[in-house]
């Protein structure tokens, strides 16, 4: 990769989206030493510990929500060539074990997550933004499978959220950027083939235009 600047990559979608399968695929294009990833999901503002109400009513889906300042401290330092330590959220499970992330400086530095379009100084750090979208009805039944298979979550409160919590954050802080991005990748049939030919063809060009 080319030494000068890190080139930065913003990959923003919406809860169900299929952004993390985008971004495991994208990943895998690189050697370990080429690529770093810094999530929005580490930077949750901690809410503390919830009841199963609580954790209902509670909207995580609003930028007041996540710590904006360091996330933007963070993207810095690995643009300059230092090492983050990070503690990895754990969506305020009491039983989880806490891990120390350790986010090594790369010459490609991806930065994801719903708000980081929303986010200005963020934003304006970004070289190259990725838009992952899907049909709202096919998102929903991704997200009622995650939350309820790894969660734990009663489906009525998936629902409650999504209706009140996940479309309209969606909506205000992240549709309003999706005409501003290099690329839209839509992603509605969870076909792998699909999404791993797209994955190469935008690696494919990264490198044509960054590569020495």
């Amino acid at each position: 990769m080319n030494n000068n600047k890190p080139l930065i990559i913003g990959i923003a979608g919406g809860s169900g989206s299929g952004k993390t399968f985008f971004l495991n695929s994208f990943l895998h294009h690189f050697k370990n030493d080429e690529v770093t990833l810094l999530s929005q999901d580490d930077y949750y503002i901690p809410a503390g510990e919830m009841t199963q109400e609580e954790n209902k009513l509670y909207n995580f889906d609003l930028p007041s929500t996540i710590d904006d300042e360091q996330f933007l401290i963070d993207i810095k330092k690995l643009i300059k060539g230092e090492v983050v330590y990070k503690k990895e959220y754990n969506f305020n499970n009491p039983l989880a074990v806490v891990k120390i992330l350790e986010i090594n400086p790369a010459p490609i530095i991806i930065v994801e997550g719903l708000f980081i379009l929303h986010f200005e100084q963020i934003a304006e750090l970004l070289d190259l933004r990725i838009f992952i979208e899907a049909e709202e009805n096919v998102a929903l039944q991704r997200r009622i499978k995650r939350d309820g298979m790894d969660r734990g979550y009663p489906e009525d409160d998936v629902l409650y959220k999504w209706h009140n919590h996940v479309v309209p954050a969606y909506k205000e802080f992240l549709l309003p950027y999706r005409e501003q991005c290099n690329k839209i990748v839509v992603n509605n049939d969870d076909t792998p083939d699909d999404i791993i030919r797209i994955t190469e063809e935008i690696t494919d060009e990264l490198k044509t235009k960054y590569c020495k």
